[in-house]
């Protein structure tokens, strides 16, 4: 069990603050863009996080889970309108006993785009060589075999699959969040 777990907030709620003391209202925290630099901020938080505690000897694991039950997890922190919980950061100290290991990612070339994004003829290959990778790293540390590919089409297939994020637009909004720029365009 870790002794720290920290959540990222992507944080609209200050700024409309300091508008109302200022009397005016900052209509741009309306538009989608501005919640998309919340987060993104949080993110930069998190990773500089995470470097300074690996820097310390500290482990982290991020936790996206927190975006399944937004609402809940807004009630523990009791957050104002405005603010939504990204995800969250476990840290504390490894232990040397069960050492981590590094779950395989796609290859280089499945990912990284030079000069302009390639899309591939045949991905396949690479596709199947990082299934293989998978499977291996999941045999070796006693998990269960997925077929990444098929697994995360499937993570992907229904709103149910989604586990409550497909929630998301509806916990915003009830998290005080209104989208100009969306809301305009989808109503009437």
């Amino acid at each position: 069990m870790a002794p720290l777990v920290l959540v990222f907030l992507a944080d609209l709620s200050r700024i409309e603050r300091l508008g109302q003391a200022q009397g005016r209202d900052p209509v741009g925290l309306h538009y989608l863009d501005t919640f998309l630099m919340g987060v993104i901020d949080a993110a930069l938080a998190a990773q500089n996080a995470v470097v300074a505690a690996e820097a310390m000897g500290l482990g982290t694991v991020y936790v996206g889970g927190m975006r399944n039950q937004p609402e809940e997890v807004a009630k523990v922190l009791g957050t104002p309108p405005n603010v939504f919980p990204v995800f969250g950061l476990v840290v504390g100290r490894p232990d040397p006993a069960k050492p981590a290991a590094i779950k395989p990612r796609l290859p280089q070339s499945a990912v990284l785009h030079r000069e302009q994004y390639q899309v591939p003829a045949d991905q396949s290959q690479e596709i199947g060589d990082y299934n293989e990778a998978l499977r291996q790293f999941m045999r070796t540390h006693g998990m269960r075999e997925v077929d990444w590919s098929a697994q995360v089409v499937e993570r992907l297939g229904s709103p149910e699959a989604l586990t409550g994020r497909h929630r998301l637009y509806e916990a915003l909004r009830n998290a005080g969040f209104r989208y100009t720029d969306i809301d305009s365009s989808t109503e009437g």
